[in-house]
């Protein structure tokens, strides 16, 4: 299949990124990226904040600003009252003035099953865009939100998950990446990703693709939801997660002490996650010290660019 040939398309289909890249002029470039999704929450207007700040992630992920969106909506609506939509437009509406982002419109169609998102637009100056593939050898990973949101999202749809975790996961998913793209943005990061729905080692698998170097992760170091250990071990991991394993697994060597538990947490795929951010070693506890300054507390030097195992990422 050819697609259509720009030369100032910076980031395109051909690097598969989180998000396309378009030259303006000298000192201007767009990000555009799109995202919506099925309810992954009982609440609407949570549903609305959630998939709202999920879809602007992909331009924080790349260094950007996000500047512009049109709201993507499919609805029953001879099944579900119409004020269902309003709650969770008033999310989504809410969070993108968080964002500083302008709503110019949108578009909506009536579908059996209910789902919404963004299509996004922003800034960046060409020079400053961040990609995944750029590892630098002893660059140190930091990763800016715990992991475990596909695995509670399961119990929740089960009924088996405690309030006060429902709530926690909630708000984490509904917390914009922006304040750690601002302040990674005044450090020298080489590459960046946004840990979504192919989970923590399929993120990191596209950054190692192709590379020349290999990452090593230190599990202790990974922050994890509290009680995501407890549902995984009730079996409560995602049908998504196994796909993600058996996708990425050839590119994954796990020490012999890595429990199952952890293993499944590392390939789950998650909802609106944290920034992975790959940044100088010298830089990386004065950008984690910074993102904890902003109110990042769980955020974590989690891994390390290494020589060996080009490709491969290891799991100690």
């Amino acid at each position: 299949m050819e697609f259509p040939a720009d030369e100032n398309v910076l980031v395109g289909l051909d690097r598969a990124d989180d998000a396309g890249v378009y030259k303006i002029s000298d000192n201007l470039a767009i990000i555009q990226t799109v995202d919506f999704f099925t309810p992954i929450v009982d609440d609407p207007y949570w549903f609305g904040q959630i998939a709202a700040a999920n879809a602007l992630s992909d331009v924080y992920a790349m260094g950007g600003v996000p500047k512009t969106a049109m709201n993507l909506v499919a609805f029953p609506v001879k099944d579900m009252d119409i004020s269902v939509l309003r709650q969770i437009i008033q999310g989504g509406l809410d969070k993108m003035k968080e964002a500083g982002v302008v709503v110019l419109g949108g578009h909506s169609v009536e579908d059996k099953e209910l789902k919404y998102g963004l299509s996004v637009t922003g800034f960046i100056h060409p020079d400053r865009i961040l990609i995944k593939r750029n590892l630098r050898l002893n660059d140190r990973l930091i990763l800016t939100k715990p992991l475990g949101t596909g695995i509670i999202n399961t119990a929740i749809k089960g009924g088996l998950a405690d309030p006060e975790i429902i709530e926690t996961v909630t708000q984490l998913m509904a917390t914009l990446n922006k304040d750690a793209m601002e302040t990674m943005n005044s450090y020298p990061v080489h590459a960046c990703t946004d840990i979504t729905g192919f989970g923590l080692l399929g993120h990191m698998a596209e950054m190692v693709n192709e590379s020349p170097f290999g990452i090593r992760l230190a599990s202790k170091d990974i922050p994890i939801i509290p009680a995501t250990f407890d549902y995984a071990g009730m079996g409560l991991v995602p049908a998504g997660a196994h796909n993600n394993r058996i996708f990425r697994e050839c590119m994954v060597n796990f020490s012999p002490s890595i429990d199952p538990l952890m293993q499944d947490i590392l390939f789950d795929p998650q909802t609106s996650g944290g920034l992975l951010i790959c940044v100088d070693r010298k830089d990386a506890e004065g950008l984690l010290a910074d993102l904890q300054k902003r109110g990042i507390k769980e955020s974590a030097i989690i891994g390390e660019v290494v020589s060996d195992s080009a490709g491969k990422i290891s799991v100690d």
